[in-house]
């Protein structure tokens, strides 16, 4: 029995030898490529990130440094180097042992428009063997210029106009000047001081983690209007409540001081969830104290 058992385990630790040799003679001789990670990719462009990283990747580590050359293709870019962006070198070399290396590029700030993504077609120069088929050997960068956060920017006066207003609307319009502070009580955020009407307060909650994506967040249960002054009569307990819609995404832009944020407004009755007023979408912009009495003088709704 016990010669069974030595037999069997010999086999096993055999089998077992094996198969490693398999896989490693597998990842070694496997097929080598060489390609950028992405054939379409947007990087940001910020004013204290001297470069940016588009990365270039093996199929396979060498124990020697593999170098390739960096062209950049005119055709079908809207992106001129020099004006908008700067390659630090026109090669990229993969260490030994490594199956990555970085194409660094310097996006020039000063000289980009927050409004429009340009972008730029790189390509790498190697031999015809190292192309993988279908997918090639270039990439399309798509330069985004992200401005500093600064939750200041966000306080003041903006004007809010929204889509609940249009379709509930005591003031005859979907537009009303708004006065927002720092909430004092949490960073990156501010309280919109009577947002939908008078005597309703809400905050609102700045992530700007992403400088591609920043986003906007609404603490949920915050009351934004009795019922009567839009409804002309009681639901539920009398309160509109607001929340972050999960339907629509909200955001903001730090460089042109605005946002779009997504709302769901429901209504509750003795606590139990009454039903939804709806998705509604607002946006706030943000005026200079001179543009905001200019438009209150006009008769702007406050």
């Amino acid at each position: 029995m016990k010669r069974t058992i030595y037999t069997i385990t010999a086999l096993l630790a055999f089998l077992l030898l094996a198969g490693a040799c398999v896989e490693n003679r597998n990842i070694y001789d496997a097929e080598e490529y060489v390609m950028f990670a992405d054939t379409l990719k947007v990087y940001p462009v910020q004013e204290d990130v001297e470069y940016f990283s588009v990365p270039v990747v093996s199929t396979v580590s060498r124990d020697y440094d593999r170098t390739f050359g960096v062209e950049i293709i005119d055709k079908g870019s809207d992106a001129t180097e020099n004006l908008h962006y700067r390659l630090a070198s026109n090669s990229v070399t993969i260490k030994a042992g490594e199956t990555r290396a970085d194409v660094l590029v310097h996006g020039i700030y000063d000289n980009l428009d927050p409004s429009s993504t340009p972008t730029f077609t790189l390509a790498l120069v190697m031999p015809e063997a190292l192309e993988m088929p279908l997918y090639g050997r270039s990439t399309k960068v798509g330069l985004q210029k992200c401005c500093p956060f600064d939750i200041n920017a966000f306080t003041g006066w903006c004007v809010l106009s929204s889509t609940f207003l249009q379709s509930f609307n005591p003031y005859g319009s979907y537009q009303r000047l708004v006065r927002t502070s720092l909430n004092p009580d949490r960073p990156n955020s501010i309280i919109c001081h009577n947002w939908m009407l008078k005597g309703y307060d809400i905050e609102l909650d700045f992530d700007d983690s992403d400088p591609l994506a920043p986003t906007m967040d609404l603490p949920e249960g915050q009351t934004m209007s009795d019922e009567g002054s839009f409804f002309g009569q009681t639901h539920g307990d009398d309160r509109i409540l607001i929340r972050k819609s999960n339907v629509y995404p909200s955001y903001f832009s730090s460089c042109g001081n605005y946002l779009y944020v997504w709302t769901q407004m429901y209504v509750y009755d003795l606590n139990t969830y009454f039903g939804s007023v709806g998705h509604f979408y607002t946006v706030m912009e943000w005026v200079s104290d001179e543009e905001a009495e200019r438009l209150r003088r006009e008769g702007m709704a406050m």
